[in-house]
């Protein structure tokens, strides 16, 4: 992962916590009523890739302890990973693209709602993403993958195909870099990647007229499968994203000003609130900055947050960053991963920081969304994460306007139980997320995430779901509150 220049290292935020009378009172343990969306309290555990579906997208044993866990801290909401609507190969990621996976899905909202005794509402993010492929070696791809036309048989000189594969092949990266167009240094580089901007491929010319179909038919099969709503995923380096960044310079009316870069999103979210219950909640995760070179800042994502809060979205999810745009260029026979870069860095920061920090980090961007979507007349509730992992933290956020609801992956991952041990008046018990970002590292190398603080504790405990490897845990140890609350 990329670091920044500075490297001050950050303690965590000193905690001071309720006690249960306190919670209670509090806005962060308050219900939650605007319009379709109901929560018991302003919590949420937003979408995490743990990398535990088998490789054609089903549910399995694993899946299911995962979700099962974090249900049992009980927060206002809980988001399942990033579910690709397309009936595609996609490695150990759900899917929703077919009705075969539905009841898989069902049997993970039934846990869930067990889990929780009924108080946790569960939304399924649902995903769109282009093709992406893994660095090549060398000579594959100057003898098998590059394309060898007159123009670059011009810039090497070089009197044939075959002279000219033998040329690159010979030189350093450098001069290659000279040499080829971009997009081949790219696909060389760090591997070929699709844009939405590539209309010449059919595939990516149909995309608005094919993804609205698309995304209504995931939404239809999760409000089959029992869940509360889906969570549009048009956040970080993926297509939705992609149409609403300042990048994207189509030229079929889905591109270039900002009203064109919204037309999809808009057209999207339609469908699938035409094609649910009146009562299924619709909402979206967006980024409040994409925050590289040329991207969408804080004043596209206010104008866009307003936009879609119109057409009607049940919430807003706020992130940042994440883009496959500054990525760190990948290993060969591995694929470019969006958060190695400043932007994957702005995503998740790691305690060791420059001077603004990682706890926090989004907050100043997430309040300018949710003030313009304030000003706009429209109360639609912005949930915003981001390194916020103590009380005092969230209750200021949601006192001051800053927020509507308080997410947390990272510290919801080293404590399942985080948000229910600050309801009892047990904060001090909390296990607190160090931020090293050991979960991240986990992700990048597709292996099932854990996290350090718990993943090597008790591992012959009778009972206890162990990583392919056999080394590590699955899920966090249990935790047993007063009286029978918490976690049994």
């Amino acid at each position: 992962m990329w670091k920044p220049p500075e490297r001050i290292r950050h303690p965590l935020p000193e905690a001071r916590w309720p006690s249960a009378q306190e919670a209670a009172r509090s806005r962060l343990f308050s219900p939650l009523e605007v319009g379709r969306l109901r929560l018991a309290q302003c919590t949420w555990v937003p979408a995490m890739v743990p990398w535990r579906a088998t490789e054609e997208g089903f549910v399995t044993e694993e899946v299911l302890a995962w979700y099962e866990r974090l249900a049992r801290g009980r927060p206002g909401a809980l988001v399942v990973e990033a579910t690709g609507i397309r009936d595609v190969p996609s490695g150990p990621l759900l899917r929703v693209g077919d009705d075969r996976f539905v009841p898989g899905l069902a049997e993970l909202v039934a846990i869930v709602r067990r889990a929780s005794g009924g108080e946790t509402r569960l939304f399924l993010q649902v995903i769109d993403f282009l093709a992406i492929r893994r660095r090549p070696e060398k000579e594959k791809f100057f003898r098998r993958y590059l394309e060898v036309g007159p123009e670059l048989l011009g810039r090497i000189g070089a009197a044939s195909e075959a002279e000219a594969r033998e040329t690159l092949l010979a030189l350093p990266d450098e001069a290659l870099e000279r040499l080829l167009a971009p997009r081949d240094w790219e696909a060389y580089a760090f591997g070929y990647r699709e844009r939405v901007t590539d209309l010449h491929l059919p595939r990516i010319a149909e995309l608005p007229r094919v993804l609205p179909g698309l995304f209504a038919a995931a939404a239809t099969r999760a409000e089959a499968a029992g869940f509360d709503g889906v969570e549009l995923h048009y956040a970080h380096a993926y297509t939705m994203a992609s149409f609403l960044s300042a990048r994207n310079s189509r030229t079929d009316g889905y591109g270039g000003p900002r009203e064109h870069r919204v037309r999809l999103p808009l057209e999207v979210l339609a469908a699938v609130r035409e094609a649910v219950g009146e009562d299924f909640v619709v909402g979206c995760r967006m980024l409040a900055d994409e925050c590289i070179e040329g991207g969408s800042g804080v004043e596209d994502a206010a104008w866009f947050a307003s936009e879609l809060a119109r057409a009607g979205a049940d919430f807003l999810s706020l992130s940042r960053g994440g883009k496959f745009e500054d990525a760190k260029r990948p290993r060969v026979g591995w694929a470019a991963y969006p958060y190695t870069g400043p932007s994957g860095y702005e995503c998740m920061p790691t305690a060791i920081s420059d001077a603004r920090g990682p706890f926090g980090r989004n907050v100043s961007a997430a309040r300018a969304v949710r003030a313009a979507v304030r000003s706009a007349g429209l109360d639609t509730p912005i949930v915003v994460a981001g390194g916020l992992a103590t009380f005092e933290q969230a209750e200021a956020l949601l006192a001051d306007g800053g927020a509507d609801v308080i997410a947390a992956a990272r510290q919801s991952l080293a404590d399942p139980d985080w948000w229910e041990k600050v309801r009892l008046g047990r904060g001090g018990e909390v296990r607190r997320c160090i931020y090293s970002n050991y979960c991240e590292g986990l992700d990048q190398m597709h292996k099932q995430v854990t996290c350090q603080l718990w993943d090597r504790e008790d591992l012959d405990e009778p009972g206890v779901l162990r990583s392919k490897d056999g080394r590590r845990r699955l899920v966090a140890p249990d935790w047993t509150g007063p009286e029978g609350g918490g976690s049994a």
